[in-house]
């Protein structure tokens, strides 16, 4: 296979009625890396926005159990896209995410603008770092994708288009970015998770790395300081330069899955999507997301 000859193919689809197809040939096949990293970035910028980043803070498991928190989101999400929303796989990861959601009482707001971080940040992020930009049926595919995930969460009101997405999460972070001292924990507390991964003594430079691909509202929201222009001038350089690598190599020939990243490491002997994640009681610990009621939040079609 060619390096372009994947993306004719995903041209070739409908990106509304393939959408599921195209997504994964996106997520697992041409940009599993950059995926990986744009969901992480996407996450941790909802922790801006106080109200979410105090309800995380409050329910600890983003400060005492991170890495599980971090397992736990990320392979509940990558059994949606790796056996689809028909599939037994599927249906029990949006049941198990739905109902940790459903303990808890956040605007229907926050739930649109938490889903616009999994449809924009990805294509940010590849756009500015990946071998190559995303092409139109993929924006269009990811974007029918989390539309899907959207109404099997009961989210309301969910935009029809990326541009949709786009404005609603630049005018919601604009609106609701703000310092607050419990999200500065839950961010913290991610930073560090993020260091653990690598050997210690890289702790401070892998810190200052990250924040150097932040944008300046983030940091702001934060109150971290901003790493010198040279600096992040030349993190931003150094993660171009590995999309350009990425371009020069032969294309991936077996789908590469979340479940597969070395980040993930609380689960040595496997996993059951039923087993993942909490069985929170209303208001003691869980997720940020309100279901406005249960029939809404069960259904998964």
């Amino acid at each position: 296979m060619k390096r372009f000859e994947r993306l004719e193919l995903i041209r070739r689809l409908d990106p509304v009625a393939d959408a599921v197809e195209i997504y994964r040939l996106s997520v697992a096949l041409e940009f599993p890396w950059d995926y990986a990293r744009a969901l992480e970035l996407a996450l941790y910028r909802t922790y801006a926005v106080p109200a979410i980043g105090r309800l995380l803070a409050r329910t600890a498991e983003l400060t005492e159990r991170t890495q599980k928190r971090y397992d736990d989101t990320v392979l509940l999400l990558d059994a949606v896209v790796e056996h689809g929303f028909a599939a037994e796989q599927g249906r029990t990861a949006i049941r198990r995410i739905n109902q940790m959601h459903r303990s808890y009482d956040i605007s229907d707001d926050d739930m649109r603008y938490v889903l616009s971080t999994f449809v924009v940040m990805p294509r940010r992020w590849i756009d500015a770092y990946g071998w190559r930009r995303l092409s139109r049926h993929e924006i269009v595919a990811a974007t029918e994708y989390y539309r899907t995930l959207g109404r099997h969460m009961g989210i309301p009101g969910i935009p029809a288009t990326y541009e949709e997405f786009e404005e609603l999460l630049d005018a919601y972070e604009q609106a609701n970015f703000a310092w607050d001292e419990q999200s500065r924990r839950v961010s913290d507390a991610t930073l560090d998770l993020m260091a653990s991964w690598y050997p210690s003594p890289l702790a401070p430079l892998l810190r200052t790395g990250t924040l150097a691909l932040l944008d300046e509202p983030l940091l702001r929201a934060f109150r971290y300081e901003p790493p010198g222009p040279a600096t992040s001038a030349l993190v931003r350089r150094a993660v171009r330069a590995r999309g350009r690598l990425v371009r020069l190599l032969p294309p991936r020939r077996t789908p590469h899955f979340a479940r597969q990243n070395r980040e993930v490491k609380g689960y040595p002997n496997g996993y059951r999507p039923a087993d993942l994640g909490t069985r929170p009681v209303p208001g003691a610990g869980g997720c940020p997301v309100r279901h406005l009621d249960t029939s809404a939040a069960d259904a998964v079609e």
